[in-house]
């Protein structure tokens, strides 16, 4: 078993506050919980959201109803918790009415378990994002040189627990295309009223195909096609349920700087591979860049969220074409980053670093990435 960065839930639970744990599908929250629930020595009760019986009880609005619910209990963990309605309003009456009782709850679609969740307990809850293993946690358990020596691995196949844990590449493969058919847009399927996955389907490849470039809206709707509208909606919706990820440019308004478009990322090389159906080793691809780079940036972002990073992240680029493919805005100063899979050298961007003089730059490649990612 994978231990997680999160292993020990005690640490984040209060008394009368509620403990979040959000992240996309599959990626190991309900594991984390009954673990969790198995060692603890809170009287407890487990809840799955799904159930009608739990959803009356929490939309109810009757501080009587949820103080003879949580009676004789400690802690009360509710797994799919955005499938309750006013999921927040119902949460917020039970710490409200119960002294004492602690709460955890999860969910897979952040757009409607924290927004419902947030509002109502702002300043009374403890939120946690659990991502695909990282290579944070992995290198806890392994050395740096076994871990290295997986890295195309990575690549290929992502990091969702069962696909790391699966023995086969054919079998990885096979989990990971049913995971994209089966439940990567099932949040949205189910709870933003979306008709049908193909659009979806048809909008993922095209990003799939465009990872490390600017995305043009028209361009995806000439491509798809739907209106241009629908679809920054769509994006809007994948990002929220954890499918991918936006990356802004940076700029201070510097006439040659481009600010306005994204980049956007996969939240896992797996299901990146297997939205295009391609599975083939480093040396017989066309995209090893493409995948490299977007195993950094999710990567990064893991170990900001999990090291409790204060940034914000970019990438830079020029109208003439001038890049740099990640920049950290963090500590009052720019950091920028360079990814290239080879560890062949290559000179500093001019423009950025006398753009911004007091910005640092960095190339990450194959030797020296994981102190990019897994550092301490």
């Amino acid at each position: 078993m994978i231990t997680r960065i999160y292993d020990d839930l005690n640490k984040y639970l209060k008394p009368n506050e509620v403990l979040i744990i959000y992240g996309p599908r599959r990626v190991g929250k309900t594991i984390l919980l009954e673990d969790f629930l198995s060692k603890t020595n809170f009287r407890y009760k487990l809840e799955n959201g799904g159930d009608v019986g739990i959803q009356e009880v929490f939309s109810s609005g009757r501080a009587e109803t949820l103080r003879r619910y949580a009676e004789g209990y400690d802690l009360i963990a509710i797994d799919e918790a955005q499938y309750i309605p006013n999921i927040g309003e119902g949460l917020k009456l039970l710490i409200e009415t119960v002294p004492n009782i602690r709460v955890i709850a999860t969910g897979s679609a952040s757009f409607d378990l924290s927004n419902k969740v947030g509002e109502p307990l702002t300043d009374r809850n403890t939120t946690l994002h659990l991502f695909p293993v990282s290579q944070l946690e992995l290198i806890k358990q392994v050395n740096s040189y076994e871990l290295s020596q997986k890295k195309e691995e990575y690549l290929i196949y992502g990091s969702y627990p069962k696909a790391l844990t699966t023995e086969t590449f054919e079998e990885k493969g096979v989990y990971l295309r049913s995971l994209v058919n089966s439940y990567l847009l099932k949040d949205i399927l189910d709870l933003e009223n979306v008709k049908g996955s193909k659009v979806l389907l048809d909008l993922l490849r095209l990003l799939a195909f465009q990872v490390g470039n600017e995305v043009s809206l028209s361009e995806l709707a000439q491509n798809v096609p739907i209106d241009p509208k629908t679809v920054a909606r769509y994006l809007d919706l994948l990002e929220k349920t954890f499918v991918i990820i936006n990356i802004r440019g940076y700029s201070q308004n510097l006439r040659k700087e481009i600010s306005s478009k994204s980049k956007y990322y996969f939240y896992d090389n797996g299901i990146r591979n297997a939205v295009i159906a391609n599975f083939n080793p480093l040396n017989l691809r066309n995209d090893v860049g493409q995948l490299w780079e977007n195993f950094l940036v999710v990567e990064r972002l893991k170990r900001q969220t999990y090291q409790s990073m204060v940034v914000n992240n970019y990438f830079w680029r020029t109208w003439d074409q001038k890049e740099v493919d990640f920049v950290e805005e963090r500590e009052g100063k720019l950091f920028g980053y360079e990814f290239k899979y080879s560890p062949t050298k290559k000179g500093s961007p001019k423009d950025f670093l006398i753009a911004y003089p007091n910005a640092s730059y960095t190339t990450v490649n194959s030797e020296n990435y994981l102190d990019f990612i897994a550092g301490s």
